[in-house]
């Protein structure tokens, strides 16, 4: 089996920031132990580099980024990692609101 596209989203919200998605079902392996491969980034507009990322490529596995931290993320579900991105995404946009982004 190869792998098999799940969801591939890109758009700019009402605030001007670009939400990208992609999630992928591919065969399990010691890289992909879940059988999931995703990326999902949030950028802010007007700044040049990435707010909020989700993803899990080989050899790093599940994780996630937010400004320039990189921190570990442990996959439960496809839609609680959604969940979890969101709510990371209304925090970015609170930052930026707040003069923290």
């Amino acid at each position: 089996m190869g792998a098999i596209l799940l969801r591939r989203e890109k758009y700019v919200d009402a605030d001007g920031d670009l939400v990208e998605l992609v999630l992928w079902q591919v065969p399990r392996s010691a890289a992909y132990p879940d059988g999931i491969s995703y990326r999902l980034a949030f950028l802010l507009a007007g700044i040049k580099r990435t707010a909020v990322l989700y993803d899990n490529h080989h050899p790093k596995g599940h994780h996630r980024h937010r400004g320039a931290a990189q921190i570990a993320y442990t996959f439960s579900t496809i839609d609680q990692l959604l969940m979890d991105f969101l709510a990371d995404v209304q925090r970015a946009k609170l930052g930026r609101k707040e003069g923290r982004e």
